[in-house]
């Protein structure tokens, strides 16, 4: 099996793309060509990827097995997106985040440093379906530098999840999450702030004494 790379699609030097995968595809209503794809330097993309024309992604890009990125997604340097995740259209991604696997985003802005476990759904649409104004409503969250969301966790429409907070495995997340906190449940809720947690293996005095964290106020 071989990779199919449709017209207009810069990718830069250093790239590994394992077949098969489907590289420049146009979205629906698009021409073969019509739509620009760039891929930066030192990309590793995995088998059963496909990535549609129109989007801009950074250096040192990773995909795990299987992952689907839509149109208009602009992708910062040193990003990895696990197996089986999917980006709808519309996501902007920091420098340096993890996306784990079987993710799904829509219009979703992250950070840089940001970390998102695997199963994480980000909703988008308040009032499925087919509002004709749905891209013009809420739209997915936003989350901001160093945020760290645990696996499984649902978060709503129009959510701001603030700088270095931690969002709790299982977590549905329906209000705004203030910056340096801890939130777990459904609904979530604060239950402490970043620099009450412990180490609880006993290796660190405090977890997130490392980089990119450790300077983080």
């Amino acid at each position: 099996m071989n990779n199919i790379l449709y017209p207009n699609v810069e990718i830069k030097e250093n790239a590994n793309i394992e077949p098969p995968c489907i590289i420049g595809k146009p979205p629906r209503g698009a021409n073969p060509g019509e739509l620009p794809l760039k891929i930066g330097r030192n990309a590793i993309i995995r088998p059963f990827t496909t990535i549609y024309a129109g989007s801009e992604i950074g250096d040192n890009f990773q995909t795990g097995q299987g992952v689907s990125i839509r149109e208009d997604n602009k992708i910062g340097n040193g990003v990895s997106i696990g197996t089986n995740s999917v980006l709808e259209f519309g996501n902007r991604i920091g420098d340096n985040s993890r996306i784990h696997s079987n993710c799904f985003l829509e219009m979703v802005t992250i950070g840089s440093n940001v970390f998102v476990g695997p199963d994480v759904v980000f909703t988008d649409d308040p009032h499925p379906m087919d509002c004709p104004k749905y891209k013009e409503c809420k739209k997915g969250a936003v989350v901001e530098d160093f945020a760290k969301i645990g696996a499984n966790s649902t978060i709503l429409p129009g959510i701001r999840i603030g700088r270095n907070s931690l969002v709790g495995a299982g977590s549905v997340v329906t209000k705004d999450v203030p910056e340096n906190s801890v939130v777990v449940g459904n609904p979530a809720r604060v239950i402490k702030t970043i620099d009450q947690l412990t180490c609880e293996a006993g290796f660190f005095e405090k977890p997130y004494s490392w980089p990119p964290y450790k300077d983080l106020k």
